[in-house]
């Protein structure tokens, strides 16, 4: 078996996608989130360990990084956990900076730390992949909140990537528009969501199978890769639409 890979947020559509990627490469996996009805089912669905929990919460990734480690150190870790808070400036409330800056960075700083030992002796070196949005350096109205988050998530990576090399690689990964449940409330309308498709030199959403085929990469393949922020964002971040 190459390995093991602790996954955070492993029931979302991108977690969930890139779990069944790796599995498909022969990794073993333990997966976290926060429903464990449905993490009971895909868990036995690709014979992974599971700990249920939110991000949130204060225990979770002790939990997670215990329950995770078999001895033998971790292969990676990918935490596929996020938020999108879209309100304009006047409008986002402490609650909201708080909670973007909780579960997407924060988070992930504390999912990393918990898993350090495992990461550090798991060799070849081992992969972190966290992610960020095409948001943060495009510039886009309403929003701040998760802007401000998803770029420390940025800051987060390269430093990570800098303190902890040789042993772990980190980078993250960062989308435009995903067709997943999180972004349902912006995908479910059908003529918002071709409308943002047109704003793309590939003219479509992406697909949680888009984001999963480069995240399973960076786990399983990318051994001379650390420190990069990667958009996967039908050119979004660079190019624009003609016409």
């Amino acid at each position: 078996m190459p390995g093991r890979v602790l996954i955070y947020g492993g029931t979302g559509g991108i977690g969930a996608a890139t779990a069944r990627l790796l599995r498909k490469r022969g990794y073993s996996l333990h997966l976290v989130a926060r429903d464990e009805s449905r993490l009971a089912t895909l868990a036995q669905e690709l014979g992974a360990g599971y700990t249920a929990g939110d991000v949130a919460g204060a225990d979770v990734f002790a939990r997670a990084a215990q329950a995770a480690s078999d001895g033998s150190g971790l292969a990676g870790l990918v935490y596929a956990v996020g938020t999108i808070t879209l309100k304009p400036l006047g409008r986002l409330t402490d609650a909201d900076f708080e909670q973007d800056f909780r579960i997407n960075a924060l988070g992930a700083a504390k999912a990393v730390q918990a898993a350090l030992p495992d990461l550090e002796a798991g060799g070849n070196p081992s992969s972190v992949v966290l992610f960020s949005t095409v948001a943060v350096a495009q510039g886009f109205a309403s929003h701040a909140s998760i802007s401000m988050a998803k770029g420390a998530v940025e800051g987060l990576t390269v430093a990570l990537a800098a303190e902890l090399a040789p042993k772990v690689r980190v980078n993250a990964i960062a989308p435009s528009l995903t067709r997943t449940q999180l972004a349902r409330e912006l995908v479910g309308h059908e003529s918002m969501a071709s409308s943002i498709a047109r704003m793309h030199a590939l003219p479509r959403l992406g697909t949680a199978e888009d984001i999963s085929a480069l995240a399973a990469f960076l786990v399983s393949e990318a051994s001379w890769i650390t420190g990069q922020i990667i958009g996967v964002d039908g050119g979004r971040s660079t190019l624009r639409p003609k016409g």
